[in-house]
């Protein structure tokens, strides 16, 4: 019961690591703030957990302010943020490809929407003189792939940098902000992006040490960790859960 008493603020909650983050901290005993885009998935995650739904688009500024306040207002405080929602689409490939209008909207839905949450929190989190907040970002942000995805890896790179630069400027404030890096998960995204073409799928396989893609409760479970008090000392760190991937030149045959 890591966050009895404590209001988690997850966005992207209705499906995938945000989905399996929304039970994780409910488990643990949190407050939990439902926030994604998708009415209908954001209310059963609050239904199934007890918590509150927000319905937002993590991209708008307003929207976002919005999001935060109704969970301080419905619960006292913002003590833990997951800045978990972001997109991956298929328009997104090599720059070769990618047209202008994908690069932004991956842009703004992956980066642009960290901002605007850790913006939102921080203003709750300076005047509790606590508070951890906790970015997905991804592996790709410290190593580079062949089968690329620019924007997406870009986005993900700037969300690294820009946890690492919040986490050192706001230390004595009492607020740790780390950068979550999972590896390729097992989520309706990932599924839907390889269903088509397996072969893309077994091409990334063969480079994970441990053989298979993460599940989605493997990386709530290390979200939930960043959050804790556990992970006291930790702040402006990359968190790296990736099977290996970033550590590896050749994998287990």
């Amino acid at each position: 019961m890591r966050f009895e008493g404590r209001t988690v603020v997850i966005t992207g909650a209705g499906s995938g690591i945000g989905l399996a983050a929304t039970r994780r901290f409910a488990a643990e005993g949190a407050a939990v703030v439902a926030v994604d885009i998708d009415d209908a998935a954001g209310e059963k995650a609050a239904a199934e957990t007890g918590g509150l739904f927000v319905r937002a688009d993590v991209t708008s500024e307003p929207e976002v302010a919005a999001a935060f306040r109704a969970a301080h207002d419905a619960y006292g405080s913002v003590d833990v943020a997951f800045n978990n929602a972001g997109i991956s689409p298929p328009d997104d490939n090599s720059i070769l490809d990618t047209s202008l209008a994908a690069w932004r909207r991956v842009q703004e839905a992956n980066l642009t929407s960290v901002y605007l949450c850790c913006k939102s929190a921080l203003g709750y989190m300076r005047a509790q003189r606590r508070g951890a907040i906790v970015n997905t970002a991804s592996f790709v942000a410290v190593m580079g792939s062949a089968t690329s995805q620019i924007s997406y890896t870009a986005s993900k790179g700037g969300v690294l940098a820009l946890s690492r630069e919040l986490g050192v400027q706001f230390a004595q404030d009492g607020i740790r902000v780390n950068a979550l890096c999972p590896g390729p998960v097992n989520t309706p995204l990932l599924r839907k992006l390889y269903a088509a073409d397996p072969q893309r799928a077994q091409r990334r396989l063969v480079h994970v040490p441990m053989g298979r893609f993460a599940e989605p409760e493997e990386i709530a479970a290390a979200a939930a960790f960043l959050a804790s008090d556990d992970a006291s000392f930790i702040t402006a760190s990359a968190f790296l859960v990736d099977g290996g991937i970033s550590a590896a030149y050749v994998t287990p045959s």
